[in-house]
């Protein structure tokens, strides 16, 4: 197969679309517990939601899934969908957040280019809410290639960076 230069530096994902079985039950994740907030919704079928006013990050719809099973371990999908957090404080309060709603964590990782928490949404799709250190912060192999790696990341300590 040739060699493609390179996707152009800047691009990115700009939001995820979800199959859920209860937009009600998904709303009252990404919206009460996450707080992510309402920016369209199209009758009991779907909504759109976001953070600080962009069109959308999430869309949750029930087009093809209502009342539906999450898929049997085995099978290809989405691995998870992943929440970018802009500073530590904010990751905390996220954290804060999926404590008090007594939702309970995968998982939370360290991974040297940043700090991350694994669970999931009600329909069992995984999420990841997670911060980037900044990029001179970032591990380096001798070689100057990344040299990620996983860690237990201190709980303890990320809520303390929480701010009331």
């Amino acid at each position: 197969m040739p060699q493609n230069p390179p996707v152009i530096a800047g691009t990115r994902i700009g939001h995820v679309h979800l199959k859920v079985a209860d937009l009600e039950r998904a709303l009252g994740f990404y919206c009460g517990v996450l707080g992510f907030e309402m920016m369209q919704r199209m009758g009991t079928s779907a909504a759109f939601i976001s953070a600080g006013g962009y069109h959308h990050h999430i869309g949750l719809n029930t087009w093809e899934s209502k009342g539906g099973h999450p898929p049997p371990p085995g099978t290809t999908g989405l691995f998870h969908t992943a929440i970018l957090y802009p500073t530590r404080p904010a990751l905390a309060d996220a954290l804060y957040r999926v404590i008090e709603a007594g939702i309970e964590l995968d998982g939370a990782s360290d991974h040297g280019v940043s700090e991350a928490l694994y669970l999931r949404d009600p329909d069992q799709n995984g999420v990841e809410l997670y911060r980037d250190r900044p990029k001179e912060e970032w591990p380096h192999a001798p070689d100057g290639s990344l040299a990620m790696f996983t860690k237990r990341l201190d709980l303890e300590d990320l809520l303390r960076q929480r701010q009331a």
